[in-house]
């Protein structure tokens, strides 16, 4: 067989052999047993021989790249040509690699087979030391530089990208090398279809593990984004042309970037130095990385255990600090100017959520852990005594209430897409109301209650998980559980077996030893009364939860079940009955809860009004002749030696004068509509019972004497003595019940005169009864302020504020005189108004009933408003006071303005949303007009502003005899409250500024109260619309020249910008506004600095020109920061020169001082850091910068520290002569504020000279020219070994560089006021 072989070898020319090649590779038949053959008769010293290996290599090659083989086949020649590569002298070796670059070049690789040799021949040409190349030589290594050189350079084709991206796995390269591939093969991403992506980016992986993982990662997240991107541009653009014109299906992109997450995350399991890279790559630039595709792939990692907590606070840091950026941005146009705002940080995340839906199966357990954490890390925190802050439910405000808020909507959203999480959503949040009792969990209440709604029948499948928590109702807070059942409602309309578990531990609960059990039970019960309706009950409008999904079932089920619905109902009264004989704090609840059962559920009217006429049977006293005609001795218990209230009469009496009025009102339809009689006889008997009580009660009250209730002026009411707390709990129990029966005559009385002359009756007793324990009370308001809230419901108020000054009906005018003539009653009203609104603000409702409803609440504040408005407007106050001159107490325009100020901030607190519906409702010009609703909320706004702008001039121009400072104060406090709706790009909003600017410059009162309002007014305004550095330093200028110099010999010229400043409102006042001012400027400049330094060292590897293109130019930036940084320098100048008054001006003017070098310091940083990385060049302008430094800051600043230290000295020895004491005291405490501010100050002037210092070397630039070091340090100088080194000193000034550092000190003193002197005559 050998012999055969070897004479047909010799025979057969090339031609022959490579048919005989292709014959065999075809049929698939010995071809190992051919090419071993080939390989054996032709040796590689022949040249014959080496001559026949290249053309088997050449064929062989082409026939696996032809498609027609085996792959059996195609994988047995491979590798058997591997096996005899390294035997291939040199220059075949380099033919054969050229042959494969030109076939990739050429496009002729199609399935890339033959690719798998291409590596062991570049290795083998490694081993050669020369190789011919063109004229000259080339070692093997440098060949194979240059080969890779040629194929990256030259273009590939699509379909062989992968096999590439393969084969150079096995190719071995220098860094340098696997850097120019790798960005090959990113740059052909563009160039492929989708689809192809993952296994690229799975084949790019294996091959990071050579190197490069960083290039690796920053493309691949790169090119996603980019795609994200123009998919959202696509997006809008067919919602803008209604034409479809997406590139790339939104699933198919969704789903390739979900399988290149999975690909990314296993790659990181196998090797972490991928993952601390990706993780570090993220932290580069924090708000340009949260992006949709970033954050799916860094909560996939995070369920990695290694990369877990570190994933984890990268994220709580970057969300929280995206917030905190766009609340900088937000709050200052200097800063939008510079830097646009970039995509929500909330929009990124919930994008990352909706695009989950796509089998990102993933990314919902780190989105859930995620949510948990931001509303752990971000919720309420308590308030003082471990009670909670107030959540305000309408847009959050703080970032950290803003990633809170963020919180539940992930949890929201991914419990609404994601069936397989809920459960455990569920677990979470309740696990988390249950256990965080000592915490507010408002906010998890919250999202519970967003769930049930969202999704009630999935909730019923996890029903069991809902009755656990039931059995821990009596150990949680009464907040807690009213918001639990609350958000739990639709679901106890729908669960039979949820409501029966419910009831059976509200029942356990009424008969607890703790109170707040009894108290949970008395709320879960009226809840359940509230929402489960008798047959024939009136369709409740008030239902405050419309539930879209459960609302059929509820109705279809309270329908069939209404009889049995009726005997729940009576029994859970019955349950309820037995908590009037409980403490205080239980029958509350129950006063304040029947109410709104009564409205919800009128077929409980007779049970209701039974079980309140006989309760209050028990405190009435019926003979008519006998005063007074109620039993407080019933309402109070004593226990051991202290005295309680056990029955609140005034609240009883209010619940049943309020259920009366409602269940009158609801018989007087029933007439009109000709309905059952039966049922009125039946609720008429206990109707007409309790009229004739409640007449009577008022008639016998008005009769009575204080003395009758045992209080009059010589009562003691203090609360030390057991007499003085019965005789307070009385005198509260006694107003209460004025109160409520002034609502009841006025909502009987029909505007009768004799019934509005009993009212007023009742008010004088109760204001003879109020003055008395203010004046006994004294300093002990505190306690009883709480208690002392008014019983008046705010319905009532808005209905008696608007018959009082609005309500121009002739028939009603000689009523309502009666009521009119008394201004006290007059001053009472709108001081209610005014404690329901401050109310309303604080907690977000108000008591009484209708004020936990939020829309008649709302309805109730526009109408008190109008009011407010109208009669602050048409009575100027200056004519009220004259015309009251001897009454005492605040005048009632007073009233109206303070009740403006709280209802317009409790406005935007409250109901941010609904500012427009307010503005048409109050505005009191455009009443008849129904075109008021088309008009925006700026003009709204500033149409408003314009009605106290007009009142603030009026006072201004009246004299400042005539000035009320605290009326103009107010004035001034409603304009800042209203100017925050205005658009800051609004003409009104310039118009505002533009007068609050005139305002300044031309008012002379010497009001500093006056004076702190409308700065402060000024600035907020200035601030959005731009830097207000050059009205610091203006008002410095006038500050400098009000107060003087430090140096007496300087003569300051007189100078008046804006005459708010003057000699009276200079210092402290307008001093310490420009310094709080000066204070946010340099933090808005520290956080640029910090912007541009992240922007330097994500940049590091980037050329100059490539950093400008990355988002924010440098240049604009550092010219504004330094045109900043200079102007409030100059105002700083001004200040150090004034002869500023000890104590808080000037600790704050060195605190300021001390953060303005660290910030000029850290400028310096950027700039060393900028030639660190060779990636610019110093500007001139930040030489002038330094230069001004030097000249008009640093020598001012030790000027200045020398001059506050003699005051101090000066002042200190005054107070010892006076007051030994004191003067102690007030010494130490300097000595503490000196001992921090001083040396702080120097410490970081000699910082700054120091990193000057630094960067003279790097830039080569000589910036300490213009410091001039100073060699005083300790500035502890005693004033006699002062003078007495003067005295030496005076002949001989040249000679004066000595050790000593109180004589090293003169020069700078003597030096510094003639730079004044030229800087003046200048």
């Amino acid at each position: 067989m050998e012999v055969s072989m070897e004479t047909s070898y010799t025979i057969l020319e090339e031609l022959k052999l490579s048919s005989l090649i292709s014959l065999n590779a075809v049929k698939g038949k010995d071809m190992g047993v051919l090419i071993r053959a080939i390989f054996k008769g032709s040796p590689c010293s022949q040249s014959e021989g080496v001559r026949r290996r290249l053309l088997l290599y050449k064929h062989c090659i082409q026939l696996c790249e032809s498609g027609d083989l085996q792959l059996e086949v195609v994988s047995d020649i491979i590798g058997l040509l591997m096996l005899e590569t390294h035997q291939l002298p040199g220059p075949t070796l380099a033919e054969l690699a050229t042959l494969y670059v030109d076939a990739i070049k050429g496009g002729s690789i199609t399935n890339g087979k033959s690719l798998q040799l291409f590596p062991t021949i570049l290795t083998a040409l490694v081993s050669k030391e020369t190789l011919a190349y063109g004229k000259g030589q080339l070692s093997g290594e440098e060949y194979k530089k240059q080969l890779i050189n040629r194929l990256c350079s030259s273009r590939w084709d699509p379909h062989c990208v992968i096999h590439l991206t393969s084969m150079f796995r096995d190719v071995p390269m220098t860094v340098e090398e696997l850097q120019f591939v790798v960005e090959k093969v990113l740059r052909m991403f563009s160039k492929l279809d989708l689809q192809e992506i993952p296994p690229l980016v799975y084949q790019l992986l294996l091959l990071s593990a050579k190197g490069c993982k960083k290039n690796v990662l920053e493309g691949v997240i790169a090119y996603f984004n980019e795609q994200d991107q123009r998919q959202k541009e696509e997006q809008k653009d067919s919602e803008s042309m209604e034409v479809e014109v997406a590139s790339v299906p939104q699933d198919q992109l969704r789903h390739v970037e979900g399988t290149v997450i999975l690909h990314l995350v296993f790659a990181v399991k196998l090797d972490h130095e991928l993952g601390r890279e990706l993780v570090k790559h993220l932290k580069g630039e924090v708000g340009r990385m949260l992006c949709p595709f970033n954050i799916a792939l860094v909560l996939s990692m995070a369920r990695s255990h290694r990369f877990e907590e570190q994933i984890s606070d990268f994220l709580k840091t970057a969300i929280i600090k995206c917030f905190r950026d766009s609340q900088i941005q937000q709050g200052s146009k200097f800063i939008q100017e510079l830097i646009p705002l970039h995509c929500s940080v909330s929009d990124m995340i919930m994008e990352t959520v909706r695009n989950s839906v796509f089998g990102w199966d993933h990314v919902t357990q780190g989105l859930v852990e995620l949510g948990l954490m931001l509303m752990d890390s971000f919720g309420p925190k308590p308030g003082p005594f471990g009670k909670a802050a107030e959540s305000n439910h309408n847009a959050p405000k703080t970032p950290a209430q803003q990633a809170c808020r963020l919180g539940a909507q992930i949890l929201l959203e991914t419990f609404k897409m994601h069936e397989p999480i809920r459960i455990e959503v569920l677990e979470q949040v309740l696990n988390r109301v249950i256990t965080k009792t000592a915490s507010p969990i408002s906010h998890f209440i919250d999202l519970f209650s967003d769930i049930v709604v969202s999704a009630p029948m999935i909730l019923l499948d996890s029903s069991s998980k809902v009755i656990e928590v039931f059995d821990h109702l009596s150990y949680l807070p009464v907040s807690t559980v009213q918001g639990l059942l609350k958000a739990l409602q639709p679901l106890l309309k729908v669960s039979m077996s949820m409501k029966d578990s419910l009831i059976l531990v509200l029942r356990k609960a009424m008969f607890s030893s703790q109170l707040d059990a009894r108290k949970s039970a008395v709320a879960g019960f009226l809840l359940l009364l509230k929402n489960f309706k008798v047959l024939g009950s009136l369709a409740s409008s008030q239902a405050s939860q419309s539930v879209s999904a459960s609302q059929i079932q509820v109705d279809v089920h309270s329908r069939y079940n209404s009889s049995a619905n009726e005997t729940f109902c009576l029994e859970i009264l019955g349950s309820l009955r037995r908590c009037l004989s409980q403490q205080a704090d239980v029958r509350l609840m129950l006063y304040e809860g029947f109410h709104d059962v009564l409205r919800r559920n009128s077929q409980l009217a007779s049970s209701i009004l039974q079980t309140l006429l006989s309760q209050l049977k028990r405190y009435y006293e019926p003979e008519q002749d006998l005063l007074p005609p109620v039993k407080l001795e019933g309402c109070i218990t004593a226990q051991g030696d202290q005295i309680f209230l056990q029955e609140p009469l005034s609240h009883l009496l209010s619940c049943v004068v309020h259920c009366f009025l409602w269940y009158r009102e609801l018989q007087r339809d029933n007439l009109h509509e000709d309905e059952g009689e039966e049922e009125e006889e039946e609720g008429g008997g206990i109707q007409e019972d309790l009229e004739n009580i409640l007449n009577s009660i008022t008639r016998r009250m008005i009769k009575s004497e204080l003395e009758d209730f045992e209080l009059d002026k010589s009562a003691d009411f203090s609360l030390s003595s057991n007499v003085g707390v019965k005789n307070h709990i009385y005198a509260l129990l006694v107003m209460g019940v004025y109160e409520v029966l002034m609502e009841f005559n006025f909502s009987c009385a029909n505007y009768s005169k004799n019934r509005f002359e009993d009212l007023l009756g009742l008010f004088n007793l109760y204001h003879k009864l109020s003055e008395i324990l203010k004046e006994k009370s004294g300093k002990g308001k505190s306690p009883s302020s709480k208690s002392a809230r008014s019983l008046l419901s705010i319905g009532f108020v808005s209905t008696l504020l608007t018959a009082l000054f609005r309500d121009s009906t002739q028939s009603r005018e000689d009523s309502l005189s009666v009521l009119r003539s008394s201004t006290e009653f007059l001053r009472y009203a709108v001081s209610v108004a005014l404690q329901k609104i401050q109310q309303l603000e604080e907690t977000g409702h108000t008591d009484g009933p209708e004020g936990q409803n939020p829309e008649k609440t709302f309805r109730h504040l526009c109408e008190i408003t109008r009011v407010l408005l109208w009669r602050y407007t048409s009575i100027p106050s200056a004519v009220e006071e004259s015309g009251n001159k001897k009454e005492k107490g605040k005048t009632i325009s007073m009233l109206c303005l303070e009740g403006l100020l709280r209802i317009f901030s409790a406005v935007q607190h409250r109901y941010q949303s609904r500012v427009q519906q307010f503005l048409c409702a109050v505005d009191v010009s455009e009443e008849e007009e129904g075109q008021a609703e088309n008009i925006s909320v700026t003009e709204k706004t500033a149409f408003l502003i314009r009605q106290f702008q007009r009142s603030l001039v009026n006072q201004l121009s009246g004299g400042e005899d005539d000035f009320n400072s605290k009326e103009a104060q107010i004035v001034v406090n409603i304009l800042t409250v209203l100017s925050r709706q205005l658009e800051p790009s609004s003409p009104q909003f310039v118009e505002v500024l533009s007068w609050t600017v005139k305002i300044c410059k031309e008012s002379r009162l010497e009001d500093p109260q006056f004076c702190k309002g409308l700065m402060s007014l000024l600035f907020s305004l200035h601030v959005l619309y731009k830097s207000p550095v050059s009205v610091l330093r203006e008002l410095s200028q006038d500050i400098h020249s009000h107060l003087g110099d430090i140096d007496q010999d300087v003569e300051v010229e007189k100078q008046s910008h804006f005459a708010i400043v003057n000699a009276k409102t200079a210092a402290p006042t307008a001093t310490l506004l420009i310094l709080s001012q000066v204070g946010r400027i340099l933090d808005e400049v520290d956080w640029l600095i910090t912007k541009q330094k992240a922007q330097l060292s994500s940049d590091k590897t980037a050329s100059a020109d490539k950093l400008s293109q990355a988002g924010v130019q440098p240049e604009p930036v550092e010219k504004a920061l330094i045109l900043q940084l200079g102007t409030l320098l100059t105002g700083l100048h001004e200040l150090l020169q004034t002869c500023l008054p000890p104590g808080g001006c000037v600790d704050t003017l060195l605190r300021e001082l001390t953060k303005m070098y660290t910030i000029l310091t850290s400028l310096v940083k950027y700039y060393i850091q900028m030639y660190t990385n060779q990636l610019g060049h110093l500007p001139a302008r930040f030489e002038k910068l330094v230069k001004l430094s030097g000249s008009h800051l640093t020598p001012q600043c030790y000027a200045f520290i020398t001059y506050v230290q003699r005051e101090d000295l000066s002042s200190g020895g005054g107070e010892k002569k006076k007051k030994k004491e004191e003067a102690t005291t007030a010494a130490s405490a300097k000595m503490l504020r000196e001992t921090k501010a001083i040396p702080n100050l120097i410490f970081s002037i000699e910082q700054y000279e120091k990193f000057l210092i630094h960067l003279s070397k790097k830039s080569k630039v000589n910036l300490m020219q213009h410091m001039k070091l100073s060699t005083s340090r300790d500035f502890r100088i005693n004033t006699a070994s002062l003078e007495a080194a003067l005295q030496e000193q005076e002949g001989a000034e040249n000679n004066s560089h000595q050790t000593q550092s109180t004589v090293s000190q003169e020069p700078e003193e003597s030096q510094e006021p003639k730079k004044k002197r030229r800087k003046k005559s200048k």
